[in-house]
């Protein structure tokens, strides 16, 4: 069986209940009489085996989990045809119903986990009847039977209405999750169209100052960056339209640098090379070497750019130089350097940029230690 290592346990542990309940009734049923009648011998081959059909019948709610009514309807069927012939024909064989009681339990709590509240309503009423009537009919009220099974209905409803309300938290916290995404990328969208838009006025503007450059060259190249504006935004804007779950970044130092660096020459510590990061720490650093390798393309007069990462006294150092100053780069920083130090800051570590020998240098270290607050 597939699935987490603790939904397997749990399978595990229904399947062996299941079948100490089938032995239950086994152990149970030994001392019973022989039937009576014309369908004695039809009732001593069908009855008997009701219960571990209704074992089986629950088992399979795990394979079909939008069959679950109908699933439960079959098991309490069987168990109400058991309870009628223990009720109506003369000594028929009384079949102890603890697999069968067991089986609709099951499929009671997982209506009320999963099933709308009228229809769960519907199924737990019908499952409760069902319990308590197998005992009482075949048994007596004075047996025990009745009290023990009516108190597992009432957890079983129990433990499907936690698992539905933790089912419903897990579900807004995944929403809450995908809309503070969604909230950064939009970000992102506002800094990437200012970050094409400067682009395309420093085009022009250089334009008009060169007078004896071809006019087509500068088109060509207005051109190519509001296509590429225009094919990021609304890659970025798909994402914030959609419902689907964001995709997950890549984990892996080594990989995640890789991905973003693209043909630009990088450098990555052995002892950190495979280190695997959160997705906080990872998302932050590629976006970060991505801003700061476009920078370094379109805004300098750089010749060769290369990566450099390292650990140093318990932060991840990411470095990015190249041997060109960016033309006019304001000493605080634009907004594409504002954009990546508020990314490293959220996470606890800090951004620096600014001319460094005859280039330009982007630091930015985090802790390697990095938790991410409670409750994202």
């Amino acid at each position: 069986m597939t699935g987490t290592p603790a939904r397997r346990s749990v399978f595990v542990a229904e399947v062996v209940a299941l079948a100490s309940a089938v032995v239950a009734d086994a152990v149970l049923a030994v001392d019973g009489d022989a039937p009576r009648g014309v369908l004695g011998p039809l009732l001593t081959m069908v009855v008997p085996y009701a219960g571990e059909a209704a074992a089986v019948l629950a088992v399979l709610r795990r394979r079909f989990p939008r069959r679950i009514e109908l699933l439960a309807g079959a098991v309490i069927a069987l168990s109400l045809a058991g309870t009628a012939v223990a009720g109506l024909v003369e000594r028929a064989p009384v079949r102890p119903p603890v697999t069968e009681v067991l089986a609709v339990l099951l499929l009671a709590a997982a209506g009320c986990r999963r099933l709308p509240p009228a229809r769960a309503a519907v199924l737990a009423t019908a499952a409760c009847v069902t319990v308590v009537l197998a005992p009482v009919v075949r048994y007596g009220l004075d047996s025990l039977f009745p009290v023990a099974a009516a108190l597992a209905w009432g957890a079983a409803l129990a433990l499907g209405l936690i698992l539905r309300d933790a089912d419903a938290r897990h579900r807004r916290e995944l929403d809450r999750v995908r809309n503070e995404d969604r909230l950064q990328l939009a970000r992102d969208l506002h800094d990437l169209v200012a970050h094409h838009v400067t682009g395309i006025v420093v085009r022009t503007r250089a334009a008009q100052a060169v007078p004896s450059q071809d006019p087509a060259e500068v088109y060509d190249e207005i051109e190519h960056a509001a296509a590429e504006a225009l094919t990021a935004t609304r890659g970025l804007v798909g994402v914030l339209r959609s419902d689907a779950p964001l995709p997950s970044p890549s984990l892996v130092l080594g990989d995640v640098v890789r991905a973003a660096a693209g043909e630009t020459p990088v450098h990555i510590s052995d002892e950190i090379e495979a280190m695997r990061l959160p997705p906080q720490v990872s998302v932050a650093l590629h976006r970060v070497l991505m801003e700061a390798l476009t920078n370094a393309r379109r805004h300098s007069r750089a010749t060769s750019t290369w990566v450099a990462v390292r650990s140093e006294e318990g932060d991840l150092v990411l470095e990015v130089d190249n041997d060109g100053v960016p033309a006019g780069a304001p000493a605080e920083g634009g907004h594409g350097i504002a954009g990546m130090t508020e990314r490293i800051t959220a996470l606890g570590g800090e951004l620096t940029a600014g001319p460094h020998g005859d280039g330009w240098r982007v630091t930015a270290r985090v802790p390697e230690d990095f938790d991410p607050p409670r409750g994202i």
